[in-house]
């Protein structure tokens, strides 16, 4: 029997593997406002992983655009004016009703509330672990999710990432859920609409 290989993709099995403990997690806090403010070692771990895979992914796409970058203020000011619509850009939690806006400060010129919690819990857990909490888990994993998919919707030898995500539901302008002749069902990016998002 023959053995049929894709090219895998360690960035994007990384995220569905932290998806995979985002919905492990579910089951014993509930997503929902009125528990934002939970934290625990599991969200610590959690906003670790997903922040610091932000700024892989981050330096990832900048050099995808052809700039060199060391920090948030620089990925900021690169894909704040290359890519502005992802200032904008929605992530979705359709199972929990959410719709979160992971990179909205940016309109401000400020890092996101939530890389600025996950500095502090990484650099001063002692007195800072209470910031290891169910939001900002929440945005960092909408943060990566929306940066992976401007990475992959700009590389022009990809149509598309398989497995799509349980749980999260990429916005419209970026790509959409679909099953493909293979019988994967993947996200399939939106070229066109993409384009407009950034270069």
């Amino acid at each position: 029997m023959a053995i049929q290989k894709r090219e895998a993709e360690p960035y994007w099995n990384y995220f569905l593997a932290l998806e995979e403990d985002l919905v492990e997690l579910a089951r014993y806090v509930e997503f929902s406002e009125r528990n934002f403010q939970a934290f625990s070692t599991e969200m610590a771990r959690l906003l670790l992983a997903a922040s610091s895979e932000v700024d892989v992914v981050m330096k990832l796409r900048c050099q995808q655009l052809g700039e060199a970058t060391a920090n948030m203020r620089d990925y900021r000011g690169v894909l704040r004016d290359q890519e502005p619509v992802l200032a904008g850009m929605r992530a979705f939690i359709p199972r929990y009703g959410l719709v979160l806006t992971p990179w909205e400060n940016w309109r401000r010129d400020e890092s996101p509330d939530w890389w600025l919690d996950y500095n502090s819990v990484k650099h001063q857990r002692n007195t800072e672990f209470t910031k290891a909490n169910l939001k900002n888990v929440l945005n960092a994993m909408a943060g990566l999710s929306l940066l992976l998919l401007a990475y992959y919707a700009h590389d022009e030898n990809r149509l598309r990432v398989v497995p799509a995500p349980s749980l999260f539901t990429p916005p419209q302008e970026l790509a959409s859920k679909q099953h493909a002749m293979d019988g994967e069902t993947g996200l399939f990016f939106n070229r066109e609409e993409a384009g407009q998002a950034g270069s």
